[in-house]
C-alpha cells in the first residue's frame, strides 16, 4: 500500500519530467498524508496538465462523503471490477509525481519506518485513478488515489503491496483517453527489483505535523537490502485516516 510520500524536488525538475503545461511553484514536501491536496498530471484537450487533488478518491455515485470509506489506494489487480474505481481507470487516469515513499516494519510492538526512493534519487511517477465528486448542492471535490500492486523482491519483507511506479516511456500510454483500458491495467506491475532502495528512518514521519528532512534521515549511514520473507508472513494491515492535515501548499 502507500499511505505516505514524499516530494522534494525542484518545481522545474518534476515539470521538465512530466511536460505539463503549468509552471506551479511548490515547497518541498517529506509527509504527504491522505486527505491533503496532492499534484498529480491528468490529460485535458490533449495535453498534459497540472492539478491538484484531495487524497482520497470519491466515487461521482456517493451520496454523503463523510458515510464513506476513505480510497487512497486502489487494488492494480481489481480496480477494473470494482465500481468504486472501473470509471476513473476507463477515462480518468493521471499521474502523481513523488520523490519516494515509506512503508513500516512491526518490530515486536513498535513499527519501523522506512524511505523507499530510486537509487538514483530521481523523482518518478505513482499510476493514479482520479474523480470529481459533485454534491447536492452544487460543490465539487477533485480527488485521486494511488494504484498498488504486489510488492517486488526489495519491498516484500516490508509489505506485501507496493505502489505502481510508471516508467517515462509509459506516461503517454497510460494518461490517453484512448488507450484501451486492458492495455493501460498491462502497465500495472511491480517496479524491478534493482530500482528501488530502502533504508530506515525516524519515526518522526508518524506525525503528520513533522514535515521536514529529519523524516527520510536515515537511522543509520548504511542503505538496508532487506531479505526477502514469505509473502504470507506480511499480511495487510488497513489504512487509517489522519486527523488534522495541514495544505499540501
Amino acid at each position: 500500500m502507500c499511505g505516505r510520500y514524499a516530494i522534494i524536488s525542484a518545481p522545474e525538475e518534476i515539470r521538465r519530467l512530466f511536460r505539463y503545461a503549468e509552471q506551479p511553484n511548490f515547497p518541498p514536501r517529506y509527509n504527504v498524508a491522505p486527505t491533503q491536496p496532492i499534484p498529480l498530471v491528468r490529460i485535458a484537450e490533449g495535453a498534459r496538465h497540472f492539478a491538484l487533488m484531495r487524497w482520497g478518491l470519491l466515487p461521482a455515485w456517493v451520496k454523503d462523503p463523510r458515510a464513506f470509506t476513505l480510497l487512497i489506494n486502489a487494488r492494480a489487480e481489481t480496480a477494473l471490477e470494482k465500481p468504486a474505481f472501473r470509471n476513473a481507470m476507463k477515462r480518468r487516469r493521471c499521474l502523481i509525481p513523488a520523490d519516494g515513499f515509506y512503508e513500516w516494519q512491526r518490530e515486536g510492538a513498535r513499527k519501523q519506518p522506512f524511505f523507499i526512493r530510486r537509487r538514483d534519487r530521481a523523482p518518478f511517477a505513482f499510476a493514479g485513478l482520479w474523480e470529481t465528486w459533485s454534491g447536492p448542492g452544487g460543490e465539487e471535490i477533485d480527488t485521486a488515489a494511488i494504484l498498488t500492486t504486489q510488492a517486488n523482491e526489495t519491498l516484500r519483507a516490508l509489505h506485501h503491496r507496493m505502489p505502481v511506479i510508471l516508467p517515462p516511456e509509459a506516461f503517454d500510454l497510460w494518461l490517453d483517453e484512448a488507450t484501451d483500458v486492458r492495455a493501460a491495467a498491462s502497465l500495472l506491475v511491480p517496479a524491478a527489483d534493482d530500482q528501488l532502495e530502502l533504508f530506515a528512518v525516524s519515526d518522526a514521519v508518524n506525525k503528520v505535523v513533522n514535515d521536514d528532512p529529519r523524516n527520510i534521515a536515515p537511522v543509520s549511514t548504511e542503505t538496508i537490502d532487506m531479505p526477502a520473507m514469505p509473502r504470507a508472513a506480511r499480511p495487510a494491515k488497513p489504512a487509517a485516516a489522519d486527523d488534522g492535515q495541514m495544505s499540501l501548499f
